[in-house]
């Protein structure tokens, strides 16, 4: 059996390396457009300001080294022009020689991956982020040219990290997105703490900004958008990706949503003798079962390796992702899962949230430093929804347990119970993931009614409500909810009753801890209470933040 595959890196090399553990009768033979067959894409942004000094870093797996080890077939720098599905044949151009031929499959293995869009063509001075070769030129082009600005379009995972990467590299990026935030991995309260580390570290952040015209003048490039004219010295394009699925198009294939190529459970095509991997694909979600297109080198490494499994050991596949990720953006970590809200709202999926400021680690333990973690259940059977978390160290070990949670169909109440490490440099006694199933259960006990950030303004604007600051008299000063009375605390058993009991209390305190001791105190004297979700901490970040873009406006 001849085996082709249209592209590595992946989906395409993970195939290949499983499939010969399966075969060794098996021809396997890949194509691909660059020079470099297996590679670490995720690692091209750190490449490019040096983090990763030597290119031969990114390398996983070379064509000798395939050969070698694998015994396949490696060409590089040759692309697929078309599939012949009735004669069962490929052509395929040398990129190098310019040589046109033929090639014969039994079965043929599509794993091209997306193309970036493209706003304008790339240029000696316009960019984008996708292969070995594209971080090579950026830095080359850094090294060998004074740049000292740099426009970036796009706020996801790449145009947050070359952003960060160019800042370290030296240089003053502005960074464009069409969105009112960046990450859709993110809500858009979440999403300020990621704007406000963006900002302290000197990048303008130019937030529903929709680009209108980029052109190039001398050794400048000019981006004029709705809201006035950019000039840099560089630009990199980060605007999103979309499926390559223009030979499976071609060649009379079935496309599925976004342009994907349409695959059943087990990455067969249309075509009993054609499959299709990584980012060309849809997959069904696990989250609600509809079709998602989510372009993770996570993901594609599983694909192959299930692909080969199906194959040869007539395995069911069926992967279902859940859309886990996580970022670094300087001296943050972001991780996600699963839904945001406006999916959520959309889909008309009932659900409540909960939020939690918590350290890392135990506190008397030096050097903790806060979680910032949103969950997001069904209002009905408790299940997990979603999950955000912004924090300096411990966001991967939280996100990878509530993933897990998710995986395991452990409802939001159960997280209580999960038995999780600890010793203080690593956790404490309650993990951060433990507290919110004590959080949850609480709301579903009725123990505590909560409001929220998005909510203050019309709360306190209510005639019959009364808002109560419990923290100190000093946090109070810095900064609080106007309206609002300061009664801390451990001064509430002493003061309550100066709390009039046809008024609804709402509680505020820096991270919902404290509001939440008075929520109980007072509601078991009868006061009618809520307490602010997240805290006065999150609502003056969301606030801020909302400031900050209305001044831009």
């Amino acid at each position: 059996m001849k085996y082709i595959i249209v592209g590595g890196v992946a989906g395409g090399a993970s195939f290949v390396c499983r499939l010969r553990r399966l075969s060794e009768e098996a021809k396997i033979v890949i194509y691909e457009k660059s020079h470099f067959i297996s590679y670490a894409n995720c690692g091209l942004p750190y490449y490019v300001s040096s983090v990763i000094f030597d290119s031969h870093n990114l390398t996983l797996q070379t064509p000798e080294s395939l050969k070698a080890r694998f015994n396949i077939l490696v060409h590089v720098d040759n692309e697929v022009l078309s599939i012949d599905r009735k004669r069962h044949t490929v052509k395929v151009k040398d990129l190098e020689t310019g040589e046109i031929f033929e090639d014969g499959y039994d079965k043929l293995i599509l794993s091209p991956g997306a193309e970036a869009i493209h706003l304008t063509e790339d240029t000696d001075r316009i960019f984008q982020l996708k292969t070995v070769e594209d971080a090579v030129s950026i830095r080359s082009f850094l090294e060998k040219s004074k740049v000292k600005e740099a426009i970036v379009i796009g706020g996801g995972f790449i145009g947050l990290e070359i952003a960060e990467n160019l800042v370290h590299a030296g240089v003053h990026v502005t960074l464009i997105e069409g969105r009112y935030h960046v990450l859709n991995t993110l809500d858009e309260e979440m999403a300020s703490f990621v704007h406000s580390e963006l900002r302290k570290n000197n990048i303008s952040l130019k937030l529903e900004t929709r680009v209108e015209k980029i052109e190039e003048k001398g050794k400048q490039v000019i981006v004029r958008t709705d809201k006035g004219e950019c000039v840099s010295d560089i630009l990199v394009q980060a605007v999103g990706v979309l499926p390559s699925s223009k030979l499976a198009k071609d060649c009379g294939l079935e496309l599925d949503i976004r342009g994907t190529i349409r695959t059943d459970k087990n990455f067969r095509t249309s075509d009993p003798d054609i499959y299709a991997i990584g980012d060309a694909i849809a997959l069904d979600s696990a989250l609600d079962n509809s079709r998602t297109h989510i372009a993770l080198a996570g993901l594609a490494n599983k694909e192959g390796r299930e692909l080969a499994n199906a194959l040869l050991q007539k395995k069911e596949a069926d992967i279902r992702p859940y859309g886990t990720s996580i970022l670094k953006i300087f001296h943050l970590s972001v991780g996600a899962v699963g839904f945001t809200e406006e999916p959520l709202r959309k889909k008309g999926i009932p659900y409540d949230k909960v939020y939690l400021a918590q350290g890392n680690h135990a506190s008397h333990y030096p050097g903790a430093t806060t979680l910032r973690i949103k969950l997001l259940f069904g209002k009905e059977d408790y299940q997990i929804l979603g999950a955000q978390i912004v924090g300096q160290e411990g966001v991967d070990k939280r996100i990878d347990v509530l993933s897990t949670a998710m995986v395991g169909k452990i409802p939001a109440c159960g997280l209580k119970k999960l038995e999780l490490s600890y010793a203080p440099p690593f956790s404490s006694a309650k993990d951060p993931v433990n507290v919110l199933g004590l959080m949850v259960e609480n709301i579903k006990d009725g123990l505590v009614r909560q409001f929220f950030h998005d909510e203050v303004e019309r709360i306190a604007s209510e005639e019959d409500v009364l808002l109560v600051d419990v923290r100190t008299p000093m946090e109070y000063e810095m900064g609080h909810i106007p309206n609002s009375i300061n009664i801390p605390v451990d001064q509430l058993r002493q003061r309550y009753p100066e709390l009039p009991k046809e008024k609804k209390i709402a509680l505020i305190c820096e991270s919902a801890l404290r509001s939440y001791v008075a929520y109980r105190f007072l509601s078991q004297l009868g006061y009618s209470c809520r307490h602010l979700a997240g805290g006065y901490r999150l609502y003056r970040t969301w606030l801020d933040d909302r400031k900050e873009k209305e001044a831009k406006a």
